[in-house]
């Protein structure tokens, strides 16, 4: 009998040694081989199924999440998911034609991600100075600096949602603001 040679360094031509991805899944091990992410026993492992209703402050825990479906799937205006020691997480939802509010953080360096929609991002060193304008859409990354005055307006024709990381935390732990009223207020209130 006579030996075969394959002309590719493992015995199967279409043997690939690449990784396997399962988008939107969390990745991890699962405690018994029959139990799989879709199964209804995999919602007792994870925190939240990152419907929006679920969310909540999971600080100082340890806590992994889908970050953009818990962005995309969240509808209220703000939403702390984690407040640690030295940052926050939170989920925000824009209405069309809202924005955030023109503010400064004196103390806090601030990091937005935008997961759906677009806007318009201003900053300046002072609220009658926004010399810093560019339009921002879905993967864009806005960094602000501590002191910078900053807003972030929604200018498409769904709502703008994204996440924000304070560092260190801007709002108290649990911070939920169905809209921008209740912010506002809450705002006036911690800021008396």
């Amino acid at each position: 009998m006579s030996k075969v040679y394959y002309p590719y360094m493992y015995p199967h031509p279409y043997y690939v040694n690449v990784p396997m991805y399962r988008y939107g899944i969390q990745p991890g091990y699962w405690p018994y081989p029959d139990m799989m992410p879709n199964d209804s026993r995999f919602s007792s492992l994870v925190p939240n199924n990152n419907n929006s209703n679920d969310l909540m402050d999971y600080g100082t825990n340890p806590y992994v999440v889908n970050i953009e479906e818990a962005t995309k799937n969240n509808n209220t205006f703000r939403t702390a998911i984690w407040t640690g020691e030295h940052l926050q997480v939170t989920v925000m939802s824009i209405d069309v034609g809202g924005d955030i509010g023109l503010e400064v953080h004196p103390d806090v360096d601030q990091f937005l991600r935008i997961e759906q929609g677009q806007g318009m991002v201003q900053m300046g060193d002072s609220q009658n100075n926004l010399d810093f304008e560019v339009e921002v859409f879905d993967d864009y990354a806005i960094m602000v600096p501590a002191g910078k005055w900053h807003n972030l307006t929604n200018t498409g024709n769904t709502p703008l949602k994204l996440y924000t990381i304070y560092a260190p935390p801007e709002h108290p732990f649990g911070t939920v603001h169905q809209t921008q009223a209740e912010a506002m207020a809450a705002e006036e209130h911690h800021n008396e």
